[in-house]
């Protein structure tokens, strides 16, 4: 099997992409992030930034939280609305705009060794809630999914992966690398 490398510094989604795929390395590679609405665009530009500096076949993730009364904002800048605001200030948006509607949506982008692109999606609908639970990471205390009463952050791992946007796109790119190798 051929070396597959995943670009993040973030040990939980790689734990989660590893309980998935398990031959994926981690790679933490400090490359530019373009600030984009698109996560297509800020995927393929790590991706083809990467295939600079290392060889072989990557993929990079993007989560992002698009919240319905903002018209899909934060989307993925959360991480900056995250840093700036935190989970509270986020949840403060939703009442402000009087409506929680959100939809969590994955995108991992594959770049083969020769630098061809692969899109794949994991999308669920929720529901912003007031903060709540320690586990998880991010935006999870205050997203609840549809079908739940729990967040992310008050899930187990188990859980969350039954609910999760990003085993939907792992699972689409685990029968897409099936296809390849």
């Amino acid at each position: 099997m051929k070396p597959l490398f995943f670009l993040t510094g973030n040990k939980h989604k790689l734990a989660e992409v590893r309980a998935l795929i398990p031959h994926v390395e981690g790679i933490d590679m400090d490359l530019p992030e373009l600030q984009e609405i698109d996560p297509h665009t800020i995927i393929a530009a790590k991706l083809r930034e990467a295939q600079k500096h290392h060889p072989g076949s990557f993929i990079v993730e993007d989560t992002s939280l698009f919240l319905e009364g903002m018209n899909g904002l934060p989307g993925p800048l959360v991480k900056w609305f995250l840093k700036t605001v935190g989970v509270e200030g986020i949840y403060k948006l939703t009442e402000t705009f009087e409506n929680a509607k959100a939809t969590a949506r994955t995108l991992i982008g594959y770049a083969d060794e020769a630098g061809t692109l692969h899109f794949f999606e994991g999308v669920i609908s929720g529901t912003v809630v007031s903060p709540r639970g320690s586990n998880g990471f991010g935006w999870d205390a205050l997203f609840q999914p549809d079908g739940s009463t729990k967040t992310f952050a008050e899930m187990s791992p188990e859980e969350k992966t039954h609910y999760s946007m990003r085993r939907i796109a792992l699972e689409a790119l685990q029968r897409y690398l099936e296809t390849v190798d």
